[in-house]
């Protein structure tokens, strides 16, 4: 059952990690920078075993959700993967969400348990106040504080079709929605990446994002689980100590967001000669990386960055660049399917010819079975023949690979004409002092829409806000060039960090044309 990168994944998550267990069973599987520990293989089956019997116990069920309230570190994994392991539905609950976010995840999951990190409990009573949900909540201070009911009971078998990941989306146009996964889309999701990125039992993730996200737990906790590698879990991402730690730890590989590329290169550390040696790869995903940005950072590094992209929907990857040396990377797509198919679909979901732009369509293994309790969103979200409607908008060269124009419901509609909000944040991140940029619409009598863009500048930099203006102007012309531009010390993302376009409009007060106004 160990990795063959020429075949999807068969089995189950226990499978695979009694698998490990049982070949490599000293090898480390999981390092906590923050704690400053590890876990190995054998280690990590023997305590996932160990929580799944004492959930077993409590009288979970096969199938049924188990909440996770844990930030990043040891007891986060071992409660995924004691949750997976035991053939329940690990629900990972988005801390970054807002107690009403959280309340509707919990309730709506109908959890019965919760494993809870006793930092994160002031939040639970808040979201499941006024509600009906009262799952039985299993605190973490040092360990687990396990109930005397928590007596190990033997697990019942668990197989590939089985429910094992239910995971939110993060909500940002609509109340959040349920995506269900069993093992086999969850592994084919890991799957994806590990193929992707040709990786081995040698190879060593660095995790920085959250794992109550796809991307930090399909990418970097499940691609390892795979390819029978490792990874180094941090509890959250810091600019000041992230290449320190990769080459304290033997990072061979990252995976991070465009944001956090942003921050490492206007950052004032720097990877050491060993470091740089050892890192085969950054992955980028969760959004476009602005090829200013993108090339940048592999002139000041030389450590290249592999574009990539996915949905919560289809555990993760979807498209991915290849990997220097393998073939010719195209900076400015996020890739060519691996793993899945990809098409573009026209309004009426024919599949349209290459170079013509529709909505991004993918089919594959890895794509979820639907929405919890909500067959409507299902039936809209997948097609009668199976192709999964991403929502985002783009184009497909005769090579395969895909470029993303924007997310229908982010397309900025002026004066009758569609503009791509991508545009305008590239034209932004040209300028040396730009971290962050997101253009976006508001309200206007005149055009229905009108453009207006917000940015983190680098710190000690106060250019004229009229460069950037004129910025935009050269590059993308003067109907596309934000009206007003909003100078701010933070741009509001979600889990992954990805950059929340649609709840600017709301943080930012318009300001006559031409000028900019700073805010936070």
């Amino acid at each position: 059952m160990i990795f063959d990168i020429r075949h999807p994944p068969a089995g189950t998550v226990r499978d695979w990690i009694d698998a490990l267990a049982d070949t490599r069973g000293d090898n480390i599987s999981h390092v906590f920078p923050d704690t400053d520990t590890t876990i190995s293989w054998a280690e990590l089956r023997d305590q996932a075993a160990m929580i799944a019997e004492r959930l077993a116990g409590m009288g979970a069920l096969r199938g049924e959700s188990i909440a996770i309230m844990i930030p990043n570190g040891r007891e986060a994994v071992l409660a995924l993967m004691g949750a997976l392991y035991g053939g329940f539905r690990a629900t990972p609950i988005n801390l970054a969400a807002g107690a009403e976010a959280i309340g509707h995840a919990i309730t709506h999951s109908r959890a019965r348990i919760l494993l809870c990190d006793h930092r994160q409990r002031m939040l639970l009573d808040e979201a499941l106040k006024g509600r009906d949900a009262a799952p039985v909540v299993v605190e973490l201070g040092a360990d687990f504080d396990w109930p005397a009911s928590a007596q190990r009971r033997a697990l019942d078998r668990v197989h590939s079709d089985d429910d094992a990941l239910l995971m939110y989306t993060s909500g940002t146009t609509g109340r959040p929605k349920g995506v269900l996964h069993s093992h086999a889309s969850l592994l084919a999701g890991g799957w994806n990446t590990a193929l992707a990125h040709s990786l081995t039992p040698q190879d060593r993730a660095m995790c920085v994002l959250p794992i109550y996200h796809i991307n930090g737990l399909c990418v970097t906790i499940l691609a390892p689980l795979l390819s029978g590698g490792s990874a180094i879990v941090c509890e959250r991402f810091s600019a000041s100590q992230f290449w320190q730690r990769c080459q304290t730890h033997g990072a061979t590989w990252f995976s991070v967001v465009p944001t956090i590329i942003s921050h490492l290169l206007h950052g004032a550390a720097e990877p050491s000669a060993t470091c740089r040696d050892a890192m085969r790869f950054g992955r980028s995903a969760s959004a476009a990386l602005s090829p200013e940005v993108h090339s940048a950072f592999e002139a000041r590094f030389g450590i290249p960055i592999i574009e990539t992209m996915g949905l919560t929907e289809t555990a993760a990857q979807i498209l991915s660049n290849p990997l220097p040396r393998h073939g010719k990377r195209k900076v400015g797509s996020p890739g060519r399917p691996i793993g899945n198919e990809v098409v573009i679909l026209s309004p009426d979901l024919q599949i349209l010819p290459h170079g013509t732009a529709g909505e991004i369509a993918v089919r594959g293994a890895n794509v979820m079975r639907g929405y919890l309790d909500d067959p409507a969103a299902t039936e809209a979200a997948i097609t009668p023949d199976g192709w999964l409607r991403t929502g985002d908008l783009g184009r497909q060269d005769a090579e395969g690979f895909v470029f993303v124009t924007g997310r229908s419901k982010e397309i900025i509609i002026k004066g009758g004409e569609n503009i791509s909000p991508r545009e305008i944040d590239e034209a932004l991140y040209a300028h040396p002092a730009v971290v962050e940029a997101a253009a976006f619409a508001r309200p206007c009598p005149r055009y229905g829409e009108t453009i207006e863009a917000a940015v983190v500048l680098h710190e000690g930099s106060d250019p004229d806000p009229n460069e950037l203006m004129q910025l935009c102007e050269m590059r993308v012309g003067r109907f596309k060039t934000p009206d007003h531009i909003h100078l701010m010390s933070e741009l509001p993302k979600g889990p992954s960090g990805k950059i929340q376009r649609l709840k600017l409009a709301e943080m930012t007060t318009s300001t006559p044309k031409g000028e900019s106004h700073r805010t936070g």
